[in-house]
């Protein structure tokens, strides 16, 4: 077991310990804009389709229900814009950073692979390539690459950490570039129902793929837009010969989304008022939080969607850690997604609404 774990970077949430007990300390309380966890409550209609699903005695499929196939395809063509998509093209998935984490092994890479995901990024993508074995690489533009051993991209658009969005121009040309090098593509699209000052587009659109969904897949999460973190309700869209291995694979691993989740994410699919009412919220929070930042001195980079602004005083992200948390507030160090983040900080704004005004006024 530890040859395995020993190939993993320490766990990074455990450094902010002390900088949380500091915050904690606060006469009023801490404020944690650490981890973009949902704070909100779980839309009824969603609730509800879970309850009633409840009576679920017998296994559920890896694939799911019917329903449930007919629900993401549904949203994929409609929201994303991926005309031609079917059952084949989808797969549920347990929470998106199981599929993350383990897709690498699942896709049978290893030693004298490389994953290649953003200098900034996610620290899941790291973890995925190290689990398997194969070498991780960061990139800023992923087709200036040697694409020599590259077997898995990851596009993250937009971005956690920073917000940034991808154009559709660049995930054409990023599309393309993958595919004459037969590298397979998968990007990350979780947030991207949260676009603030830009429209993130999906590269399953069919004027990013051209209707062909070859050598590309997304992945989508209801865990920000539906508060369904807790549900750990998730899937992917795209290739379906790739979808169809991980199908296989995925079955004889049991990784099967329960039956009451897959009732619940048809709901939360089949409403668009639930997933307006909560962008609403986030954008109030976002506009508060912005002001006091840069009031406070903060420059804000990106952020034109996401849960977060990536923001700096062009000081040590730690410098700015204890800063913040000496007024009760705490953040995520900028190093935490790569070393090109270290004189910045990660603030989410999904904490709830009394917790972002009293942050407001500690930074005011």
């Amino acid at each position: 077991m530890a040859a395995v774990s020993d190939r993993l970077p320490a766990f990074p949430w455990d450094k902010l310990e002390p900088y949380k007990k500091t915050a904690a300390a606060h006469a009023d309380g801490i404020v944690d804009l650490s981890v973009g966890t949902p704070v909100d409550p779980v839309p009824e209609l969603i609730r509800r389709a879970l309850i009633e699903a409840a009576d679920s005695p017998g296994y559920p499929t890896v694939w799911g229900t019917v329903a449930l196939r007919d629900a993401i395809t549904g949203w994929v063509r409609g929201r994303l814009g991926a005309s031609t998509a079917e059952h084949r093209n989808v797969l549920p998935v347990v929470g998106s950073k199981e599929l993350v984490a383990w897709l690498p092994t699942q896709l049978g890479l290893g030693a004298g692979d490389k994953v290649a995901y953003p200098r900034l990024a996610y620290p899941t993508y790291e973890v995925g390539a190290r689990l398997c074995g194969a070498e991780a690489v960061v990139y800023d533009d992923p087709t200036e690459l040697d694409p020599a051993g590259v077997k898995l991209l990851w596009l993250n658009s937009p971005s956690n950490p920073t917000g940034k969005v991808l154009a559709k121009q660049e995930l054409v040309r990023i599309v393309a570039w993958a595919r004459e090098h037969g590298i397979l593509l998968f990007s990350d699209e979780c947030y991207l129902e949260l676009g603030w000052e830009a429209e993130p587009v999906s590269v399953l659109h069919d004027d990013v793929c051209g209707g062909s969904y070859e050598g590309i897949v997304a992945v989508h999460s209801l865990s920000k837009r539906s508060n369904l973190a807790g549900y750990r309700a998730a899937f992917v869209a795209g290739d379906a010969d790739v979808l169809g291995e991980l199908l296989e694979i995925r079955k004889h691993g049991g990784m099967m989304t329960p039956a009451p989740v897959q009732a619940a994410t048809v709901a939360a699919l089949g409403d668009d008022t639930h997933v307006e009412e909560q962008r609403e919220r986030y954008a109030a929070r976002r506009a508060a939080l912005r002001t006091a930042l840069e009031g406070h001195g903060f420059r804000v980079e990106h952020s034109e969607a996401s849960l977060y602004l990536w923001v700096t005083r062009d000081e040590p992200c730690w410098d700015t850690v204890a800063h913040l948390a000496g007024l009760g507030i705490l953040v995520a160090p900028g190093d935490f997604y790569g070393e090109a983040g270290a004189r910045f900080v990660r603030v989410a704004f999904t904490a709830t609404d009394e917790r972002v005004e009293a942050a407001v006024k500690r930074l005011g």
